[in-house]
């Protein structure tokens, strides 16, 4: 878990890859679950179908923006959330279910060591090419699987939506963002624990 605090679910047993037009499909395979429908009030903020992100623009394979995920995943999220709940949090969702031609997107990008428009918010310290030796571009994803998600935690109240402040950004790509590290304070360190 090196670029973001990620929640891990269950793991499917069989690997799932799915046609890229299945984030534009309304029906999905046996199994798969739009997560804003399985989990009442969960919060989505797609980064992947927006330009907000470490590539800077749109992901291939991202047709609408929606969070899909397996049964067993939605059902791992949905008790979190309600365990979050009593306490005025809940999740929001950065990313679920990936296409594999989402992947293939970042991999070449990765490999475009000249496109560093965005260098500056999401790898300021880091050389784009050393992403793929330091884990944080793969050729594979279990988000492939849909049982992986990209995940924080928000208030639901009085404001609906504040993230809590883990230290760094979503898709941060440098030491900062690691699980343990102690280039956070103390609170931002107890809101990484309280996710994990």
């Amino acid at each position: 878990m090196s670029k973001s605090i990620r929640l891990r679910t269950l793991l499917l047993k069989f690997l799932i890859i799915f046609p890229a037009q299945l984030c534009n499909a309304d029906e999905l395979p046996a199994g798969f679950v739009y997560v804003d429908q399985a989990i009442p009030g969960i919060q989505i903020e797609p980064k992947y179908h927006s330009d907000h992100n470490f590539v800077g623009k749109p992901i291939d394979g991202y047709q609408k923006p929606v969070a899909i995920l397996t049964k067993e995943a939605a059902k791992a999220l949905s008790e979190v959330q309600k365990e979050l709940k009593p306490f005025g949090l809940g999740l929001k969702i950065f990313d679920a279910y990936r296409p594999q031609q989402a992947v293939d997107h970042f991999v070449r990008w990765a490999e475009d060591l000249d496109d560093v428009r965005m260098k500056q918010e999401f790898y300021p310290d880091e050389s784009k090419k050393d992403l793929f030796k330091k884990g944080y571009i793969a050729a594979n994803s279990s988000h492939s699987r849909g049982s992986t998600v990209d995940v924080t935690i928000v208030s639901l109240y009085p404001e609906i939506g504040v993230e809590l402040d883990m230290g760094s950004a979503f898709d941060f790509f440098g030491s900062m963002s690691w699980p343990h590290s102690n280039e956070v304070d103390a609170s931002q360190r107890a809101h990484r624990m309280l996710l994990r």
